[in-house]
């Protein structure tokens, strides 16, 4: 599982950005921890991407 600043960085995207995308529901699914911080599953991640790769 990975951060949402390893997802920013690894997409190059500024975490701003990321969050904004978080925010309109527009970013990979995420899951919120009982301790409060998020992280991705790269299996999401790579998923996502396909996605952005499909409509292209």
């Amino acid at each position: 599982m990975l951060t949402i600043a390893q997802v920013a960085e690894e997409i190059g995207v500024s975490l701003a950005t990321f969050y904004r995308w978080r925010q309109l529901r527009k970013g990979p699914k995420s899951i919120k921890l009982p301790n409060g911080s998020v992280r991705i599953r790269r299996s999401e991640l790579e998923r996502w991407i396909e996605t952005l790769e499909d409509a292209a």
